[in-house]
């Protein structure tokens, strides 16, 4: 259950944790489940706490953050796992002030922690330049328990956003998905663009993002699968600034569905990226583009084909 500030009287007493929860990727996962068994063992509801908006938002006006997840994505992703309830607490500048012991009483005496669990490298409190012996203090002064949470760690490294960010920055999705443990995805509408694939024999749909904060995989083309309505398609994704058509620094999402050549202009699309291709590239000319487009189709083809 999703609450916000306005209803946290219906927050029973629980085991909690905090955080972000970017992504929502399988190492926040592999924290909740903690949460949700702590709280079964000790017989309370498991609770989540996060913000609607990044905290260096509200700190730093100027910060542009790189979301793996936007708000309606994050609640959506978060109404799926096992904890009880997922409280979106407003981060203003009043709460960011607060020191560590203030924070840890705000949440156990308005929210009802009685557990609190700490991610493995997570910090809170004013300058966040307190760490776990502090808040182990500090949860006995207030009668609540603190726990420290264990990291997943794969391929030698605890998964975090942060990983999964600088993966995304590479063009590294395949890596990043597994991470995820879901493909990493961008939606928005279909709209107008110069129809030049089009005339090359590559007709695209170009893509405006529904949410501008969040986080464009490395330039380069990709295998993706195309959601419109209730239909798949696979698909063969360009992001870049398409060199070879002197296009510019105005930067493009556009993407070719294979076997598909309906109008879908101003239609909602959600792309799921699958793998890397290649880097986007500069051609001598519009033939030798074509070609290595033609290249990229039917190697997106085989490989979509044998998943």
């Amino acid at each position: 259950m999703i609450l916000t500030d306005s209803t946290n009287h219906k927050l029973p007493p629980c085991v909690a944790t905090i955080g972000c929860f970017d992504g929502v990727h399988r190492g926040h996962r592999y924290l909740i489940r903690q949460v949700s068994e702590t709280a079964k063992r000790e017989g309370l509801c498991s609770a989540l706490i996060t913000f609607p908006v990044h905290p260096r938002q509200v700190m730093h006006a100027d910060y542009q953050p790189q979301l793996l997840s936007c708000l309606k994505q994050k609640e959506e992703l978060l109404s799926f796992t096992s904890a009880d309830y997922c409280l979106m607490l407003p981060f203003t500048e009043a709460l960011s002030q607060l020191t560590a012991y203030e924070f840890m009483r705000l949440l156990h005496e308005e929210y009802h922690v009685q557990t609190l669990i700490i991610g493995y490298d997570h910090r809170f409190g004013h300058n966040r330049s307190e760490g776990f012996e502090n808040y182990c203090k500090y949860g006995k002064e207030l009668g609540m328990e603190v726990v420290q949470a264990k990291a997943l760690t794969e391929d030698g490294q605890s998964i975090s956003s942060t990983l999964i960010r600088e993966l995304l920055k590479k063009g590294d999705v395949k890596k990043a998905n597994q991470y995820l443990g879901y493909s990493y995805y961008i939606s928005g509408t279909v709209i107008d663009g110069y129809k030049v694939g089009r005339k090359l024999g590559f007709p695209t749909a170009n893509l405006k993002p529904s949410c501008a904060e969040k986080l464009i995989p490395e330039t380069g083309v990709y295998a993706v699968y195309a959601y419109i309505g209730n239909d798949t398609y696979p698909g063969m994704l360009n992001i870049g600034y398409r060199p070879t058509l002197n296009n510019g620094k105005d930067m493009s999402i556009e993407v070719h569905l294979i076997d598909f050549n309906d109008d879908i202009y101003y239609k909602e699309m959600k792309i799921e990226f699958v793998s890397r291709i290649r880097p986007e590239m500069k051609f001598e000319d519009i033939n030798a583009l074509t070609a290595q487009l033609n290249k990229d189709k039917a190697a997106i083809a085989r490989l979509l084909a044998s998943r």
